[in-house]
């Protein structure tokens, strides 16, 4: 790790903490981005989190919502990710973009671009091997693999019908999708 990657993990999000509640906060091309959160966005995240916690061997485990530092002009906060459970346990509040196996977004209306093109990118291009949305607004789930320059290379979607299995560098990942809501507003 170099320095100027140490100094990326401090966080610039970290003096805005707790001063925006109801809101979830990112960096995204330079600027900061606020998505107002909503019941459908946490109960699908903490469905999925209660769903596939117990598939992962002690060696991993899910942050949610907690810093990963890309550069100056992104920031992200993954709904869930995975990374070693040894680096977890630190309690940290932001981790290097190199630990995550595994990144899980759900859209939210105000974050369909960010979801699907920016982070499709960005996370393609730091080489996290595994990238899945889930999307309570069209009811499907988007499972992104083979990472390169430009996005990743391999792309699956599913329809929330019931059990999806997802090939993943951390196992074989079932989600019971029938279980997850989805905004019929939308």
């Amino acid at each position: 790790m170099t320095v100027s990657d140490s100094d990326r993990l401090h966080s610039q999000l970290a003096r805005y903490e707790d001063m925006f509640r109801g809101y979830r906060m990112e960096i995204v091309e330079g600027n900061i981005v606020m998505s107002p959160l909503k019941p459908f966005h946490n109960e699908t995240i903490m469905r999925l989190w209660m769903q596939l916690e117990a598939q992962l061997d002690g060696e991993w485990a899910f942050i949610s919502d907690v810093a990963i530092p890309f550069s100056a002009d992104f920031e992200f906060c993954p709904d869930l990710a995975v990374i070693p459970a040894a680096e977890k346990n630190k309690n940290l509040s932001s981790y290097p973009a190199d630990l995550v196996e595994l990144a899980i977004e759900v859209v939210s209306p105000s974050s369909v671009r960010n979801d699907y093109v920016v982070k499709h990118r960005q996370y393609a291009a730091r080489g996290i091997p595994n990238y899945v949305i889930f999307d309570p607004n069209k009811g499907e789930l988007v499972t992104f693999w083979n990472p390169g320059p430009d996005g990743y290379l391999g792309r699956d979607t599913f329809p929330y019908a019931g059990q999806v299995t997802v090939d993943t560098k951390v196992g074989r990942l079932t989600v019971d999708t029938s279980a997850l809501p989805v905004d019929k507003a939308s």
